[in-house]
C-alpha cells in the first residue's frame, strides 16, 4: 500500500502536478488500498488544519512579503556593510549578517532568496566576487536563516510535534548565530585565499547612519524577541502585530506600496496559506497510514543502534531530513518525515525543543543542497550560472553548514539556553 502510495506521489509529482496535489492524491490511493473509509479522508483534513497558531502563518507570509516589496533589505545590507564591511571579504561577510537580519522581517525562504539576490549579486561581481561565489554566500546564508524566526517551518514543525512555536522561535536565534559564525569564518579564509577586497573603511558615522536607517526594520525582531521572551503575546498575536507593523510602515513611511498592491499581497498571501495548510492537512492521512502498516516501528528498529547516543540518532535523522529536504521542500519533509522520528527520539530521552531545531535547520541545508535544492536553483537563477559549475565552488560552504549543524547537536544548550531562561525548558 505505502510502496502504492509513494509510486502514484512521485509519479504525480514528475508529471508536473503541484507537491500538495500530488500528496493528497496519493493519500487517497493508499486510504483505498488499505480498504479504510473515505470517511478518514474529510475528518483527517479538518483534524489537521484546526489549530489556532495555524493562524500566525498568514500574516507572517503576509509581513514578509510587504516588506520585501517595500525594499527594508537595503537598509539592513547597509548596516551589515557598515558593521562588517571593512573587514576583508566585507561585502561577503556582509551576506552573512544581512540573512540573519533578514529572516527576522521575512519568514519565507523563497522571498528572502529574492530579495537578497536582486539586492547583492551585482554588488558582489562588481566587488570581485565570481558569480558562483555570490550564489554561494546567498543560499549558505539563506540557509542559516531557516533557524531565525518567524520561520514558516518553525510554526508547520511546531504544531506536528506539539511542541510551543514561541519556545521553538526563541531557540532559534543562538544556532542560527553558531552557523553565521562558521560561515563568518569561512568567508575570512576564502577572502585571503582568493584575495576579495576590504568593502568599507571603519567609519563610526557611517555605522551610526545605517543603524539608524536600519531602525525601522530591527524593530520586529526587538519586538518578537522581547514579547516573546516577556511572555507579552503568543505566535498568532505577534503574526498580527507584525502584519499591521509592515502596513503602516509599507504605506506611510516607505511611501512605494499602495492600497492595490496590499490587496494582491494579501492574495498570494492567503495562495500561499491555503497551499501549506492543506499539505497540513493531507499529511494527517499519511501519519494513519504509516502508524496502520507499522512504519514507526520498523524505523524505530532501523534507528536502534543509534539510540545509545543522542548525538548518532541526531545525525541519522538530520541526514534523511535533508534528503527530503533537498527532494521534496521543507514543508513534506516536515509533515511526512518528523512526525515518524519524533516519538522515537523523546522516547529516548532528546528534548523535543532541540531536536526540532535541528530537523528545522537540516531542512534548511537541504533547500540548499546540489542538485535539486529548490532554493539554491532560484539562487543560481540570479547568478545565472549552471548546477555543474557552480558545485565546484559551494562544497566549502556546504562543510560550514554541516559543520555549524554538529555544533547545534553536539551542544543542545545552544538551543535550549534562551528557552530555559524564558520558563519553557525546566
Amino acid at each position: 500500500m505505502l510502496a502504492a502510495s509513494a509510486a502514484a506521489f512521485l509519479l504525480l509529482v514528475g508529471l508536473s502536478m503541484p507537491i500538495v496535489f500530488a500528496l493528497g492524491t496519493a493519500a487517497v490511493i493508499g486510504l483505498w488500498l488499505q480498504g479504510a473509509s473515505m470517511q478518514m479522508l474529510a475528518s483527517s483534513l479538518v483534524a489537521g488544519s484546526q489549530n489556532l497558531v495555524l493562524l500566525a502563518i498568514p500574516s507572517f507570509i503576509f509581513a514578509g512579503s510587504v516588506m520585501e516589496r517595500c525594499g527594508m533589505s537595503h537598509a539592513l545590507v547597509e548596516l551589515a556593510r557598515a558593521m562588517v564591511g571593512w573587514l576583508r571579504g566585507g561585502l561577503g561577510m556582509s551576506v552573512i549578517v544581512v540573512s540573519y537580519f533578514f529572516s527576522d522581517i521575512c519568514g519565507s525562504k523563497m522571498a528572502e532568496v529574492s530579495a537578497l539576490g536582486s539586492t547583492l549579486m551585482q554588488p558582489l561581481k562588481r566587488a570581485g566576487y565570481r558569480a558562483e561565489d555570490g550564489a554561494s554566500l546567498i543560499a549558505a546564508g539563506t540557509a542559516m536563516g531557516m533557524l531565525v524566526p518567524p520561520a514558516i517551518f518553525m510554526i508547520v514543525i511546531g504544531q506536528v510535534t506539539n511542541v510551543s512555536v514561541v519556545a521553538l522561535f526563541l531557540a532559534g536565534f543562538i544556532p542560527a548565530a553558531t552557523i553565521g559564525v562558521c560561515l563568518c569564518i569561512l568567508v575570512m579564509i576564502q577572502a585571503h585565499v582568493l584575495g576579495w577586497p576590504k568593502d568599507t573603511r571603519p567609519s563610526l558615522t557611517f555605522l551610526l547612519r545605517a543603524a539608524r536607517e536600519a531602525v525601522v526594520p530591527m524593530v520586529i525582531p526587538v519586538v518578537i524577541l522581547g514579547g516573546f521572551y516577556l511572555g507579552v503575546f503568543t505566535a498568532t498575536e505577534a503574526g498580527a502585530v507584525v502584519a499591521f507593523y509592515s502596513v503602516v510602515v509599507a504605506r506611510f513611511y516607505y511611501k512605494n506600496v499602495s492600497w492595490r498592491d496590499m490587496v494582491t499581497i494579501a492574495y498570494d498571501s492567503a495562495i500561499l496559506t491555503a497551499a501549506v495548510i492543506f499539505l497540513l492537512a493531507v499529511a494527517t492521512v499519511f501519519q494513519y497510514l504509516m502508524g496502520v502498516t507499522g512504519v514507526p516501528v520498523l524505523l524505530g528498529e532501523l534507528l536502534k543502534p543509534l539510540e545509545t547516543h543522542h548525538w548518532l540518532f541526531l545525525i541519522g535523522v538530520a541526514l534523511m531530513t535533508m534528503a527530503f529536504g533537498m527532494v521534496l521542500e521543507g514543508l513534506p519533509a516536515a509533515v511526512v518525515l518528523i512526525p515518524v522520528v519524533f516519538p522515537i527520539a523523546v522516547k529516548i530521552g532528546i528534548n523535543p525543543i532541540h531536536f526540532d531545531i535541528v530537523q528545522t535547520a537540516a531542512v534548511g541545508i537541504g533547500l540548499f543542497l546540489p542538485p535539486m535544492g529548490v532554493g539554491l536553483l532560484m539562487a543560481l537563477r540570479f547568478a545565472n550560472v549552471s548546477v555543474g559549475q557552480h558545485a565546484r565552488r559551494y562544497w566549502p560552504y556546504v562543510l560550514a553548514l554541516l559543520a555549524g549543524l554538529m555544533l547545534i547537536i553536539c551542544i543542545p544548550e545552544l538551543s535550549l539556553f534562551i528557552p530555559r531562561s524564558a520558563g519553557f525548558v525546566r
